[in-house]
């Protein structure tokens, strides 16, 4: 996308058969992300904006470990205690799990096997890279849609070659960026084009063993998101993969090849077929499942909304040749694309700043030192006293963080899910 493409004769033979005179090769404004920060610039979102329901199904927790991870945020904003990085929550599940007790009769019961076990998830998680998406500064989504100095959109591309052997937290970080996006965009009404256009690849991921809850904030935003004028796009090499109940809310639909390899293969694809807007010039359901197993490179079966809301009748569509190169970039070029993008040096360098774990750590001081003496009273054995338990208070959690920590991604939709005292504190 972010080179121009160059004629190949499979190009100019489409475009005699479409009649295009002139077809002009050009590269697109693109950035790039990569939540590893390598190829990209980095990724981040705080612990407290991913929210509880992602979090929880990020860590695959059942049903009680899921409760007990919400009563930890709702402790963390009642305390104000910020939740930034995963240093941040499992400093605050270690505070839990010895002074759990102290909490109970507000908020109810934090059984130590469950707060063990989320610890362990979120040691795992680290352990696969997930500490690098969560942290400051976080992405500030709404600069998204600045234009290019020429006035076009950009294309934002977010490497997901590697993430993609991580499904949850792909799944994550897609759901994240999606309900952010409902969350932080003022209603837009119907307008002539979206301002914005969501191209989420690999969709099977964001619904595969997804509870019931997720799925149903998933519907509500694919639902609803129009209003604010963003489009979405669940790209998919079977349409079965993606619910009914989120596939109804989809207008537009763009069907390349479908291969019918099993008895199962060939009901979606009848199935499909009879879904489809009729159209006589294209012939019944029988001749659609056919073309729709039939069809060529760069060839789709299209229905979209007219301005009204009603489908299309199903169209043959032949695509017209990319105007940007096919293959991907070499490192080198890549790199000049990312050192030149109006996003550089903005995320670079990671912040941490004060939050629940330094919080909780001076919590631990506050308490060991005697209320009624400055700190050049106390005699050197309690000075000596203190300064140790906290030094290995901190020695312990900082092996948890570095533990958690030495990896790369994660987040995505329980930002609903999150309270909005700790968003607004956060930022």
């Amino acid at each position: 996308l972010a080179k121009p493409g160059e004629p190949k004769p499979a190009f100019e033979k489409r475009l005699a058969q479409l009649k295009v005179n002139h077809h002009a090769f050009k590269a697109y404004p693109t950035v790039f992300w990569d939540i590893a920060g390598e190829q990209g610039h980095p990724l981040r979102t705080t612990v407290s904006e991913l929210g509880p329901i992602l979090m929880g199904r990020l860590l695959n927790l059942n049903a009680t470990q899921q409760s007990v991870l919400e009563l930890a945020f709702q402790i963390a904003d009642a305390q104000g205690y910020l939740l930034v990085e995963l240093e941040d929550i499992q400093a605050l599940l270690t505070h839990l799990s010895t002074e759990g007790k102290a909490y109970e009769a507000e908020f109810g019961a934090l059984p130590k096997a469950s707060l063990g076990a989320i610890q362990r998830q979120l040691s795992a998680l680290a352990g696969q890279g997930g500490e690098a998406f969560f942290g400051e500064p976080a992405l500030d989504l709404p600069s998204w849609l600045q234009s290019a100095d020429d006035g076009r959109g950009r294309i934002h591309v977010l490497r997901a070659d590697a993430l993609i052997q991580q499904p949850r937290l792909y799944a994550a970080v897609m759901l994240w960026l999606l309900s952010e996006w409902y969350e932080q965009l003022p209603e837009a009404g119907d307008l002539t084009q979206p301002k914005l256009v969501l191209m989420l690849d690999e969709a099977h991921l964001l619904f595969e063993d997804a509870p019931e809850i997720l799925l149903d904030k998933i519907t509500q935003v694919a639902r609803l998101i129009r209003s604010k004028g963003v489009g979405v796009f669940f790209i998919t090499q079977n349409p079965s993969d993606i619910p009914e109940t989120v596939r109804g809310q989809l207008g537009n639909r763009v069907l390349h090849a479908l291969r019918a390899f099993s008895p199962k293969d060939q009901k979606v694809i009848r199935a499909l077929a009879q879904s489809l807007p009729s159209n006589p010039a294209l012939g019944d359901a029988d001749t659609l499942e056919t073309k729709l197993t039939t069809l060529g490179i760069g060839e789709a079966l299209v229905s979209t909304l007219t301005n009204n809301g009603a489908p299309t009748p199903t169209q043959h569509a032949l695509i017209l040749p990319p105007c940007s190169y096919v293959g991907p970039l070499t490192p080198q070029e890549r790199q000049a694309v990312i050192a030149r993008s109006p996003f550089a040096g903005r995320y670079d360098t990671r912040i941490d700043r004060d939050s629940a774990y330094e919080q909780l750590q001076q919590r631990v001081a506050q308490t060991l030192a005697p209320v009624d003496a400055p700190e050049k009273a106390k005699p050197r054995e309690a000075r000596q006293q203190a300064s140790g338990v906290e030094l290995m208070f901190k020695n312990v959690m900082r092996s948890v963080g570095s533990e958690l920590g030495r990896q790369m991604t994660r987040s995505i939709l329980g930002s609903l899910g999150l309270s909005t005292t700790q968003r607004r504190r956060r930022r």
